[in-house]
């Protein structure tokens, strides 16, 4: 704050205090492992593929990759053109203005985030630690999972881990990221192998054995998956196949969404990344971390679906979500039908599995700080704009860290993490998770369509000014493209019940949080013009490094 008798700044201060810690590989990894093929694609995205029996899947990952190239070389284009921390909130609030940017990018990348949290503890619930006491016959830790007290536990766990990722500063969580990126790859190397000299007769003798000895399961249990998916789900056969190009096959893309709409995660830290003016090779890194795991994910489908048998590792995947969904019927295995998990069972051994799952735990551990790395930058650059108090864009000397961001990011995910755990219905609030995020980035590509206009010398002057189709501004169709994609997906996930988030609960707490944005928005605004600080002159002028 000004002193009493000096004029304010325009900004906070004269620099952000941030560096650029990153090269463009720990971007990429960054992009990769947000679009993170295990911990959410194998989570959620391939195993509700049931709920859409004639979808195809490969063409749903091919079509929803395709159309996400868009938004990678929209944010891409933006990037290079104002390469600030705070990505969506610096970008909407220059373009569209301040009220709206605030509004949209606080709700969706600092509201929403703190209901991630248990998400993000409930992917390690199942796809580690289950698997590691179910390996071990710890069947009351595999229970206590479940309960209230272990769903807060858990949960205050991940929101631990995740502030201490990003407490390291960016360089020492580039080196988290690294490890587990390497470690992750070999684990994903292994299992690849074992489906590919694995047989599906072979699969199933293994399953039954395992589904014996560690969950006391009888009979043919690789049967009885098939046969409760079919009676008791109502589960029709599905194939695995590149037809039909249309109908079904998109149904499956907003279920995509949840993995594979992050290549872009990173965007608002690349104040602190090296070469982030350059249009290219920005655009490279976040492309190549969408499209590696697309391959990656087609080779992984193909396989399973050879080794597994496809309508196996559907039913097995029905059979887990339908009760959870008021369906009757109860699975054949009490725990989730995590894929590595199920590949370890060709090897007898304890150790070996154990080894496995903990290997595949470095794809949550690499992603783990992405619950609140990006979301800081946000705070932090609202408080630099003035709109937050100056604590929250306060940033500690040694490991360059907004500290006070990072806080508002903790707190008060503890406190949804206990009304997640504690509260009965409660989780319904959270359904619109990924919604919320979806249309922040949508408000960012109204603002990618009209930049060439908006802010026209900045545009003449930055790299993706000379890439034109058809005379058409680069940024402008690309920025079209991802409004037209995800207006599509919003109109889907409010009125189709398929996808289980058009809750009317859900929608008044979403429509609250909106709410609450736009009070403290007005708060700050009064207050500020109070101090003599303009905040609309501040959104037109672009923060320094």
């Amino acid at each position: 704050m000004a002193t009493v008798g000096e004029t304010p700044t325009l900004f906070l201060r004269k620099a952000t205090g941030l560096v650029k810690g990153w090269s463009r590989r720990d971007a990429f990894i960054y992009s990769f492992m947000s679009v993170n093929l295990i911990t959410l694609g194998l989570y959620f995205a391939f195993s509700v593929l049931a709920f859409v029996p004639n979808g195809q899947v490969l063409l749903a990952v091919i079509i929803s990759g395709v159309l996400i190239t868009f938004l990678v070389i929209t944010y891409a284009g933006l990037i290079s053109a104002m390469p600030r921390a705070g990505g969506d909130y610096v970008w909407q609030s220059r373009v569209l203005g301040g009220g709206i940017a605030f509004v949209l990018a606080v709700t969706g990348w600092w509201f929403i985030l703190w209901h991630w949290a248990p998400i993000y503890a409930n992917i390690l619930s199942v796809e580690v630690l289950q698997p590691l006491f179910a390996i071990f016959k710890w069947s009351g830790a595999v229970t206590w999972l479940g309960t209230h007290n272990g769903i807060f536990i858990t949960s205050v766990g991940t929101i631990v881990l995740a502030g201490f990722l990003v407490s390291l500063g960016m360089e020492g969580y580039a080196r988290v990221q690294r490890f587990c990126f390497y470690v992750g790859m070999v684990a994903l190397a292994v299992m690849l192998l074992i489906l590919v000299f694995g047989s599906k007769s072979g699969f199933a003798s293994a399953f039954n054995r395992e589904a014996a000895n560690l969950f006391g399961a009888k009979g043919d249990v690789y049967k009885a998956t098939l046969t409760t998916a079919a009676t008791g789900n109502a589960v029709p056969a599905m194939k695995l196949s590149l037809s039909p190009f249309f109908g079904a096959s998109l149904l499956l893309v907003p279920f995509m969404a949840f993995w594979i709409l992050w290549p872009n995660w990173g965007a608002t830290l690349y104040g602190e990344v090296r070469g982030a003016g350059d249009f290219r090779k920005v655009m490279g890194g976040m492309m190549w971390g969408l499209w590696v795991t697309i391959g990656l994910s087609v080779i992984l489908v193909l396989l399973m679906a050879k080794t597994f048998g496809w309508q196996f590792f559907n039913a097995a995947n029905a059979n887990y979500w339908f009760p959870l969904y008021g369906g009757t019927a109860a699975p054949t295995i009490p725990i989730f039908p995590y894929p590595p998990l199920l590949a370890s069972f060709y090897i007898h051994s304890a150790i070996f599995q154990a080894i496995v799952v903990l290997a595949f735990g470095t794809w949550f551990l690499g992603w783990a700080g992405t619950l609140f790395l990006s979301s800081t930058r946000v705070v932090f650059a609202a408080a630099f704009d003035r709109i937050l108090p100056e604590w929250a864009a306060r940033v500690s000397e040694r490991r360059h860290v907004p500290f006070g961001a990072l806080a508002l990011m903790l707190f008060p995910s503890v406190i949804i993490s206990a009304f997640y755990a504690y509260k009965s219905g409660f989780i319904t609030y959270t359904l619109d998770a990924t919604l919320v995020i979806a249309v922040t980035f949508f408000g960012t590509a109204i603002a990618a369509m009209i930049l060439p206009w908006r802010k026209k010398s900045l545009y003449q002057n930055s790299a993706i000014a000379k890439y034109n189709v058809g005379g058409i501004p680069l940024i402008t169709l690309t920025g079209g493209i991802t409004a037209a994609f995800l207006g599509w997906m919003l109109f889907k996930w409010f009125t189709d019940d398929l996808y289980a988030i058009n809750n009317s609960t859900s929608l008044k707490y979403l429509a609250a949080m909106y709410g609450l944005a736009i009070v403290v928005y007005a708060i700050a605004y009064f207050v500020r013009r109070s101090q003599g600080i303009n905040l609309k002159s501040i959104h037109q002028e672009i923060p320094v490094d």
